[in-house]
C-alpha cells in the first residue's frame, strides 16, 4: 500500500498547537511523524481512523452528516441560551468558525 503524506498538520494535543508537523499513513494508521514533539508523535500514532462509530448520531441513532448538521441547527436556532462545547480535539480552523458561529447566535 502507498503512503499517503499530509504536511502541515496541526496537532491539538496539547495548547502549543504545533501546525508545521509532517504525517505519513499507510492506510488508517500514521506510521511516520517528522518534527513532532514525544507527546505529539505518540497523539497521532494512537489515533486511528478506523471507522468505529458512524459518521453521526441524532438521538442516539446512526444518521448521515447531512441530517446531523441539520439537526444541529435546528438546536441552536431554538436554543435560548447556545452552548458550544468540547472543541480540544478539534484543529484550529474548526475552533475558530465555531467561535465565529457562536458569535453569531449569542452563544
Amino acid at each position: 500500500m502507498d503512503l499517503t503524506v499530509v504536511k502541515n498538520a496541526t496537532c491539538t494535543f496539547c495548547g502549543c498547537v504545533c501546525d508545521d508537523i509532517e504525517l505519513h499513513a499507510n492506510g488508517e494508521r500514521i506510521v511516520e511523524t517528522k518534527r513532532a514533539c514525544i507527546l505529539g508523535e505518540s497523539w497521532f500514532k494512537n489515533h486511528t481512523a478506523e471507522r468505529l462509530y458512524p459518521d453521526a448520531l441524532i438521538d442516539g441513532k446512526p444518521a448521515t452528516v447531512d441530517e446531523a448538521v441539520e439537526a444541529t441547527a435546528e438546536y441552536l436556532y431554538n436554543a435560548h441560551m447556545p452552548l458550544i462545547y468540547g472543541l480540544s480535539n478539534v484543529t484550529c480552523e474548526a475552533q475558530r468558525e465555531s467561535v465565529a458561529l457562536a458569535e453569531m447566535i449569542g452563544g
